[in-house]
């Protein structure tokens, strides 16, 4: 039977990988068997610089911190060499960043994750990896954005244009307007009164 200050140090261990998954607004679940230390050093460096969490974990432990947070479908993938990635503001970096190492090395598998709270499987966390990036898909968004409002600045241009033009030709000649005769109007014999 563990000591007491094992099961405390599982305990504080449990508590804290929780309360990462709490905060987080995705995870990853990997098996990193096969993983070469360089490489693993190049994934963990490239993790740190996108603010993504990374973490090996005993299986059960993982287990308890997933329950606490309603992840319990993701129970199935808690098995083998385990690592988890959690991610508190990027949905997508985490499994952009292991996916491309998955397509690397083999043996390094993607195995499940959520986002949002929603559970996804292998082929979700796959899906969720070739979403560009923020950044990309913001610069689509205000690139269509722009391209309408030229659309625009050009038709109202070549409107203005148009009328413009019409506007300066030449008015064709007044004809001259025949003077008419006056009639003299008779002068009143009336006097006025006073």
């Amino acid at each position: 039977m563990p000591s007491a200050s094992v099961l405390e140090s599982k305990k504080q261990i449990v508590a804290e990988f929780s309360e990462r998954v709490k905060n987080s607004v995705a995870g990853v679940v990997v098996s990193y068997q096969g993983i070469t230390v360089a490489d693993d050093t190049a994934l963990r460096k490239e993790l740190r610089e996108a603010g993504v969490e990374y973490s090996v974990l005993k299986n059960t432990l993982a287990k308890r911190a997933f329950e606490e947070n309603g992840y319990e479908k993701l129970f199935d993938d808690l098995n083998g060499m385990t690592a988890f990635a959690t991610s508190a503001k990027d949905q997508v970096i985490a499994a952009k960043i292991l996916k491309k190492y998955a397509d690397k090395v083999e043996t390094f598998e993607l195995k499940s994750g959520y986002v949002d709270g929603e559970v996804l499987d292998k082929a979700g966390i796959e899906a969720l990896a070739n979403i560009p990036a923020k950044e990309v898909l913001i610069g689509k968004i205000l690139g269509s954005l722009q391209s309408s409002l030229y659309s625009l600045a050009f038709v109202l241009q070549a409107i203005v244009d148009k009328n413009g033009e019409a506007g300066t030709e030449e008015a064709p000649a007044a004809e001259p307007v025949a003077e008419e005769t006056k009639e003299e109007a008779p002068a009143s014999t009336e006097e006025p009164t006073a």
